[in-house]
């Protein structure tokens, strides 16, 4: 249960150093104000983000830590998980940068399923450089999938529109081998708990868009529609999950059907994040549902091209920051609702 004073720790990964990340989470909290929501911790060191914030001519106050009993309410915390210099060069790509981002990401992970913080917020990583014997994963969510509990799933969120993936990092040639019964049902089931705990909605609203072009045209441009996805979305219906479709992906955002729902469930990746990023971009949240901790991230990358110039919007970062406390504050609240019903009084 959250105490009208509680102040949630929100721990941040600093992300890609020669990327936007610190610059983003830095303009995110120039604005005082936002100690009142919660009291900021980035893992990574005090230093090098004083460094940045003069490169950017940014105005945050940085109150330097060195273990987790420091933090201080209403100060900008920045625990250092590290004590040597790096050096940094924007908008490239560094093998050794990627080094510290993932460490960063991994000891705040740690102080996650710690509960040592309350929610977690990315900055941008480049997938090419935190490759390591110690960090074999695609990216963030794969690896907090393994260490957090439940089941990991992508979900892009802005206040307009949401979308899931039944798969996300995945080649395409891939996808129908990855698609199942089984996978269509544990993801929806996700998407559907998240929007009721998570997001405040009371009966929600899914619809589902078809793998395949025109959603299969009755087995002529593919089969998988016909053979297990339709008879999926009616075997979830009957468990009263609202969800409705597959809808032909191409006709579905440019119609505006995407209004009528709570939220769309995409097959692959771009057929997801296309119109996601083409509806919302700048704005949207990348919030990983289905895990029994928060973590969101902003909806862009390292964005190299515009790194250390001070010219980064910060709009989307500052968006996570907002979700992943909505989200904390939701959820508890539903696990208070949940967990002790009203008894029937026998009198």
């Amino acid at each position: 249960m959250i105490k009208k004073d509680e102040n949630i720790i929100l721990g941040i990964s600093i992300g890609d150093m020669n990327g936007v990340g610190p610059e983003v989470i830095l303009k995110t909290f120039e604005d005082q104000r936002m100690m009142e929501f919660c009291t900021p911790v980035v893992f990574g060191n005090a230093k090098l983000l004083s460094f940045i914030k003069k490169i950017i001519n940014c105005n945050t106050n940085i109150h330097g830590i060195d273990s987790l009993d420091q933090i201080q309410k209403g100060k900008f915390n920045v625990l250092n998980i590290w004590k040597e210099g790096v050096n940094l060069d924007f908008g490239t790509l560094n093998d050794t940068v990627g080094q510290y981002a993932i460490k960063s990401f991994m000891a705040a992970t740690q102080a996650l399923k710690n509960n040592e913080i309350d929610a977690l917020v990315t900055a941008p990583i480049n997938k090419y450089n935190i490759q390591s014997d110690e960090f074999k994963f695609p990216g963030h969510t794969d690896y907090l999938n393994q260490e957090l509990e439940g089941n990991a799933l992508m979900f892009m969120v802005s206040d307009d529109i949401k979308i899931g993936l039944l798969t996300d990092h995945v080649p395409l040639q891939n996808v129908s081998q990855h698609l199942t019964p089984e996978l269509i049902k544990q993801k929806i089931r996700t998407i559907n708990q998240s929007l009721i705990q998570d997001f405040n909605v009371i009966k929600p609203r899914i619809a589902l868009l078809g793998l395949n072009p025109h959603s299969g045209d009755n087995g002529i441009i593919g089969t998988e529609e016909q053979t297990f996805i339709n008879n999926t979305v009616k075997e979830l219906f009957d468990e009263n999950i609202i969800v409705y479709g597959p809808y032909s992906a191409d006709a579905f955002f440019g119609s505006e059907q995407h209004t009528n729902f709570n939220a769309v469930v995409a097959c692959y990746h771009d057929q997801g994040l296309i119109p996601f990023k083409t509806l919302t971009f700048g704005t949207g949240v990348n919030y990983t549902a289905g895990l029994n901790k928060i973590r969101t991230s902003p909806d862009h990358g390292t964005a190299y091209d515009i790194a250390g110039k001070g010219i980064a919007d910060f709009t989307s970062f500052k968006n996570a920051v907002y979700t992943a406390l909505d989200i904390y504050k939701n959820k508890n609240e539903y696990l208070q609702s949940t967990a002790n019903p009203l008894k029937v009084s026998n009198v």
